[in-house]
């Protein structure tokens, strides 16, 4: 299953971890996904979403229906 936040789209990013003595090597960076349980009220019933801590805060912010809606627009929720 691929690593993206369902709402905010946020993915896998690449870097360098770099030693003590300057070596450069390739590394991941990941984005903290949580998997979370949100109540959507139109269909009352439960969903299931893997979010980042931001995708949870836009969904604070703009409410669930909003929040998936805006994700659909991009693709991000199937």
């Amino acid at each position: 299953m691929a690593r993206v936040c369902q709402i905010t789209g946020k993915k896998t990013i690449t870097g360098n971890h770099v030693s003590h003595s300057n070596i450069k090597t390739r590394r991941k960076f990941y984005p903290n996904l949580q998997y979370k349980r949100f109540w959507l009220e139109e269909e009352n019933r439960w969903i299931r979403l893997r979010v980042t801590p931001k995708g949870m805060k836009t969904i604070n912010k703009l409410g669930l229906t909003e929040a998936l809606r805006r994700a659909g627009n991009t693709g991000l929720v199937d």
